[in-house]
């Protein structure tokens, strides 16, 4: 049986994650006037060949996507980098950075009853009980915190996104490891970018980018996709799904340092109040004792073994260290 100190400690890399995505609405309110696809297609190529060079110095294993595992893997590309990171960048336009952030804590509803059955068990009561009151911040500071209806409709769009980049990842975690799902993941959202870009915004957009712009680009790139993506995954895979959506309620607080510390002015008191309900949220779904006996020993039993799946059919088990960023 897991110690408290053991349990907490698998959660450390995804808390971390969270403040780095949490940090980079700020940042991506810098990109607004960039073209986007483009600059979002740099940020990921220039991940990708981070991811590449430091598992390699780690020794980290990356095998080729076989089967489905290219339609797991293309649909978290599309989701969870392409279309929210458009969400973001376009939505900071239309809300204050919290705002933003805190509609991605709304994804542990979602987590919570979807990630278990993709993970073949059943949901946490735990958990079900605590991503409600996560939800229940959000909204308050979704309802009462500087948005306009684009920033709201922005906002939903990245909830929807930000649960596809966790549970999309799932079936292919086991097999792929958290570095194998982030450099894939990179990859090929830098070629969807890329192609996009191209397209709309011309081969030559990239030069547009101010000296401030570029700084946010290599800040995205580094810690919030190359450190993020491994740190999340890593406590996807440790805890399960379920749990690991909770933490997404830590975004919107280092959203808020970040927005006070850049000089953007702090969320309104409203948005604090949202902000403490959902640390309320995060203590009742992640408490120590939700680990002992019943359903918190299978969920961890879950994340040590590994699960079997279809497109990993072998009974073995393997670990491996784990992010974000974005996020993000």
């Amino acid at each position: 049986m897991d110690t408290t100190s053991a349990s907490f400690g698998r959660l450390v890399p995804g808390i971390v994650g969270m403040v780095l995505v949490g940090s980079s609405v700020t940042v991506s309110h810098g990109l607004v006037d960039a073209p986007l696809f483009t600059t979002q297609a740099v940020r990921y190529a220039v991940a990708t060949v981070i991811l590449l060079v430091v598992a390699r110095v780690a020794g980290a294993r990356l095998v080729w996507p076989r089967g489905r595992e290219w339609l797991w893997l293309t649909g978290l590309a599309v989701t969870g980098l392409v279309l929210f990171n458009v969400a973001v960048v376009r939505g900071v336009a239309h809300a204050e950075p919290a705002v933003i952030a805190v509609a991605v804590a709304c994804v542990p509803v979602v987590l919570a009853v979807v990630g278990p059955l993709l993970e073949r068990r059943s949901p946490s009561r735990q958990v079900l009980v605590a991503a409600p009151v996560v939800v229940a911040g959000a909204v308050l500071v979704e309802g009462t915190g500087r948005a306009d209806s684009a920033g709201v409709a922005w906002a939903a769009l990245a909830l929807g996104c930000e649960a596809g980049f966790t549970l999309l990842a799932v079936p292919v975690l086991r097999r792929h490891t958290p570095w194998g799902v982030s450099v894939h993941a990179t990859w090929l959202g830098a070629v969807l970018l890329a192609v996009l870009g191209t397209a709309l915004e011309g081969p030559s957009s990239v030069r547009e980018l101010s000296g401030v712009q570029w700084a946010a680009v290599g800040y995205l790139a580094l810690l919030v996709t190359a450190v993020a993506f491994v740190l999340w995954y890593s406590t996807v895979r440790a805890v399960g799904a379920g749990r690991a959506g909770l933490l997404t309620g830590i975004a919107p607080l280092a959203a808020a340092a970040a927005s006070a510390a850049g000089g953007t002015g702090a969320p309104a008191p409203s948005v604090w109040a949202g902000i403490g309900v959902v640390v309320i949220g995060l203590v009742v779904g992640l408490r120590p004792r939700g680990l002992r006996g019943g359903e918190g020993a299978g969920e961890a039993a879950v994340a040590d073994t590994g699960r079997p799946s279809a497109t990993d059919p072998a009974p073995t088990s393997a670990h491996a260290g784990q992010t974000p960023a974005d996020r993000q």
